[in-house]
């Protein structure tokens, strides 16, 4: 009746010859899935630093409609990808063991009703990754994991339980990934401690720091990784926010200098997208309530825009 009223939130301009980015979640019916699936777990009560990161999932799903669906630099337009948006785990409201559960079990039940799709889980602090890894596993065999992070988050857990600096000791403890096949990507200078990368080594983690990144190059890299992970059933993709420079990630809890730019980060993804073997990602370490502009969830939405164009590019 009235022409120029929409819903309250949808009355933007509309260009009919461009589709948005956010266009390509589709909720999840009950019914019907992609072979992409998307989840958010919107966990930061575990960081041990102050952290709003539960509000990210919502901020990440709206910094898309930042972005077109079109890749001038391929030539590929990705308005024909769909991707099933499953919506939020609920957390329990003070329990952190309670809540990581509910993430373990419901990622695999998504997983087990969908085996075959790739998974993008919108975390959340990084003690997320390990119930996420432990439901994916039970669906995949064999994995491997390349963590992208300035930190190893190899903490022990007699001194803060699970928080968000020990979910891969914890994978490797409970013998769901073997710290041979555990790569960490962008590790940055005085953010570790000696007894963590000496527990590393012992359990046989390759370890790159920032500098061997820019000495060595992103791309061999990824491909010397995934050569040394070729005899796993699948690989899993953990995104630490922070092993960004300060300068483009403000809205990370844990900044600091002298880290990735979002350039190299937005190719290892696109790279690593093109493996049949890379199967799930998550992203996390972002608190909206202290980003600048959107900043870093602009480049969370970016990461999801390159991890789909590299899994189209590799068709």
């Amino acid at each position: 009746m009235f022409p120029y009223l929409k819903e309250a939130g949808k009355a933007n301009f509309q260009d009919r010859y461009v589709t948005k980015a956010n266009e390509l979640l589709i909720s999840w019916d009950g019914k019907h899935c992609s072979s992409i699936g998307l989840i958010g777990a919107p966990l930061s009560k575990s960081s041990i630093s102050h952290s709003g990161a539960a509000f990210a999932p919502q901020a990440i799903r709206q910094a898309l409609s930042f972005y077109s669906t079109y890749s001038i630099e391929s030539g590929m337009d990705l308005a024909d990808v769909t991707v099933t948006d499953y919506g939020d785990i609920v957390m329990h409201p003070t329990d952190i063991a309670a809540s990581q559960r509910r993430i373990a079990e419901t990622i695999e039940q998504v997983v087990a009703l969908q085996p075959e799709s790739m998974w993008i889980v919108l975390g959340g602090d990084h003690s997320i990754t390990c119930p996420v890894v432990s439901g994916w596993q039970k669906q995949k065999g064999t994995i491997g994991i390349i963590q992208f992070d300035a930190h190893h988050d190899l903490r022990n857990l007699e001194d803060g339980g699970p928080t968000n600096g020990t979910p891969f000791r914890r994978l490797i403890e409970a013998g769901i990934v073997d710290g041979s096949r555990l790569v960490q990507i962008g590790l940055r200078d005085f953010a570790n401690s000696r007894a963590y990368t000496e527990y590393g080594k012992q359990c046989g983690v390759t370890m790159y720091t920032i500098e061997e990144v820019y000495c060595l190059s992103i791309q061999t890299i990824i491909e010397k990784s995934m050569q040394m992970l070729s005899g796993v059933d699948a690989v899993y993709v953990s995104v630490d926010m922070d092993v960004l420079d300060q300068a483009f990630a403000p809205g990370c809890p844990a900044i600091g200098p002298g880290g990735m730019d979002s350039r190299t980060l937005l190719h290892a993804i696109s790279l690593l997208a093109r493996y049949d073997k890379v199967q799930a990602m998550d992203i996390v370490e972002i608190d909206p309530t202290i980003d600048f502009r959107q900043m870093t969830s602009r480049i969370a939405a970016s990461v999801i825009l390159q991890f789909l164009k590299g899994k189209k590019e590799r068709v």
